[in-house]
């Protein structure tokens, strides 16, 4: 299987060939809190560990098996033309790349507003139970925030320490962390079904719950119709500010995420993939 909503460092793929829709298949994503706004004022949950021993990472999960490289690309890219609305029309691009040597992967993510972009990178190990991200970096407005993830602990941005729940994803490695439990069976794509975990950002760590919401046909730019199946965020508590995020994927297109729409109050972005390149 080859599931990844990616990204890679700064350079551009050197080979690749562009992923096509197969044919139909029987199975076919939320909250990505991508922080796209300043973070709002309000104190981040700090999970305890009493809180993240009790909590399972996802819900109807298979054991995972030994690691296998092969079941994640090398290089994957996706393209997606941007709409939204803030203040006015948005009308952009974006990118999510990945990037695995070995083990070792990094994720990117790259919104294209014009005067004003977002940048989400992930980078940490792949293991076999899936991604262990190590540090997380996002950049908006020319002003950068962090997450690092250590062994035992998070390290947010401003210093706190919390603990380092299991299995726990940050925002960028949380497209592709979904991408390989869908793609490998370890949690079924199919409505009705929901897939929890703890995502680390910047201000906090907050555990998430996506349910499969619906199964839908997606009407893309260049690859036409594509099935797909829409994942919709539970509200959580003490949430920071009102960011939610949806998104769809395809298991016709390797269970990518072909859709993402992120939400704020009025405002939202809107992202439909373009193109998919792989090698």
């Amino acid at each position: 299987m080859q599931s990844v909503a990616v990204s890679k460092p700064q350079e551009a793929t050197t080979s690749t060939a562009v992923v096509e829709p197969v044919a139909d298949t029987e199975a076919a994503a939320s909250t990505p809190t991508a922080d796209i706004t300043p973070e709002p004022s309000e104190p981040a949950l700090t999970p305890s560990t009493d809180a993240i021993a009790a909590t399972p990472t996802v819900a109807t999960t298979a054991s995972p098996g030994p690691l296998n490289l092969d079941s994640w690309p090398a290089d994957t890219r996706l393209n997606y033309r941007l709409t939204g609305y803030y203040r006015g029309e948005l009308h952009g691009d974006a990118r999510v790349q990945w990037q695995r040597e070995g083990a070792r992967y990094q994720t990117r993510i790259d919104i294209d507003l014009g005067v004003v972009g977002l940048v989400m990178t992930s980078q940490g190990e792949v293991t076999e139970q899936g991604l262990a991200p190590g540090a997380y970096e996002e950049t908006r407005a020319g002003k950068r925030r962090s997450a690092t993830l250590k062994d035992k602990q998070v390290v947010l941005s401003d210093g706190t320490q919390v603990p380092r729940p299991h299995g726990v994803q940050d925002t960028a490695s949380q497209f592709v962390e979904l991408s390989h439990r869908f793609a490998s069976g370890q949690v079924p794509l199919e409505v009705g079904r929901s897939v929890s975990f703890w995502m680390a950002r910047p201000g906090g760590v907050d555990l998430w719950t996506y349910d499969v919401a619906g199964r839908e046909v997606l009407q893309t730019p260049q690859l036409g119709a594509v099935e797909v199946f829409h994942l919709k965020p539970r509200p959580i508590a003490n949430p920071r500010g009102n960011i939610t995020a949806e998104m769809w994927f395809a298991p016709s297109l390797q269970y990518l995420p072909v859709r993402i729409r992120v939400s704020l109050g009025d405002a939202h972005v809107d992202l439909t993939v373009e193109k998919i390149e792989q090698r």
